[in-house]
């Protein structure tokens, strides 16, 4: 790691240890991530900055609230900044951060390699850095932690071709500047690959999808339809903005609920569209433990304690501590055993349009 402690802190003790390795997943972890800023802070308040690729989307409102939550829980203050997609704006706001003298920053990149500047601004100013949810690029990130999302992608084509495992697909995928999004892809093929070689399967269409934007989705999905002569039987899109987009082309095309179509973070509006019958399934990432656990880390790495991975993800310049959570499937069938029974959303904000 690029930081090293100048000291142990006594706070890092057995227990402290052991509760990290358990909420981390087990014992067998065995890679320590370690880092300390240029004001010790194990003793007085820790301000973490937190920088988010965008607040538009419902999903990352929650990632905010839960860190910001957990963190004070833990003593901590947090500066938040959204950059609405723009990699410059979010360069800008983490360099604001940096100069306001946080302990650490936590980055959702909007670009995973644009933000590879903001780690080496960081680390010029001592401050660690962690990659949540999204690694980030060709840098020396501190941390990274998220979902297994390669996972992601295999549950979603899992999902579909269980339902079509033959006939033409096409992909409505992320933006390809989120290294999440290849891994989703990556994940999918895992399933598909097979399949096509088979000749079972034909990709007939395969499209990233501008800033993740629906509106983008169902431009990619107009187009999927029109150069197929509609002739779609499947359609694998990355998550339920995606998935929106794809559907509302479908339906303007009298296809909706007759394609299935996959998704990803189980938002309101997609888990109303899988009761109604028109999207197969989300892939339900339980973002509240995801928050939280990125919230005990930083107070942890602000501290200078030490954290124990039990991963590590190369990023294209080295390999990154990593810590990675499990994504649970969600269908019509399970809705409120998961989502419902988590807390997430309402049974009756769910089932508010069926009659």
């Amino acid at each position: 790691m690029n930081f090293r402690l100048k000291k142990w802190v006594a706070a890092a003790s057995a227990t402290a240890l052991t509760l990290a390795l358990t909420a981390c997943g087990g014992a067998n972890q065995s890679s320590p991530a370690t880092s300390s800023s240029s004001s010790n802070k194990s003793k007085g308040k820790i301000t973490i900055g937190l920088s988010l690729s965008t607040l538009q989307e419902e999903r990352w409102q929650r990632d905010r609230d839960s860190f910001v939550a957990k963190a004070k829980e833990l003593g901590a203050d947090v500066s938040v900044q959204a950059a609405d997609l723009d990699d410059a704006k979010q360069i800008a706001q983490a360099e604001n951060l940096i100069s306001q003298g946080v302990d650490i920053l936590v980055v959702v990149p909007n670009n995973a390699s644009a933000a590879a500047a903001i780690v080496e601004k960081a680390h010029a100013a001592k401050i660690p850095v962690i990659a949540y949810d999204r690694l980030i690029k060709n840098s020396d990130v501190d941390l990274y932690i998220s979902f297994d999302n390669e996972r992601v992608g295999q549950l979603q084509a899992e999902a579909i071709t269980k339902l079509v495992p033959k006939g033409n697909y096409a992909l409505i995928e992320g933006a390809d500047t989120d290294n999440n999004a290849h891994l989703f892809k990556q994940g999918q093929m895992k399933v598909l690959q097979p399949l096509i070689d088979k000749g079972d399967i034909k990709i007939v269409y395969d499209q990233w999808t501008k800033d993740w934007q629906p509106n983008n989705a169902l431009k990619n999905m107009e187009n999927a339809l029109t150069a197929n002569n509609n002739k779609i039987d499947a359609v694998i899109a990355a998550n339920d903005g995606t998935a929106g987009g794809a559907i509302m082309a479908l339906m303007g095309q009298g296809l909706a609920g007759k394609v299935p179509v996959s998704g990803q973070d189980a938002e309101l509006a997609a888990l109303q569209r899988i009761v109604a019958g028109t999207q197969t399934m989300t892939v339900y990432k339980p973002v509240k433990k995801l928050a939280e656990k990125a919230a005990e880390l930083a107070v942890q790495m602000a501290k200078g304690e030490k954290v124990q991975t039990d991963k590590k993800i190369n990023n294209g310049k080295i390999d990154v501590p990593s810590i990675l959570l499990d994504p649970i499937v969600v269908t019509k069938e399970n809705i409120e055993q998961t989502v419902v029974a988590d807390g997430f959303h309402k049974k009756e904000d769910i089932y508010m349009n069926k009659k």
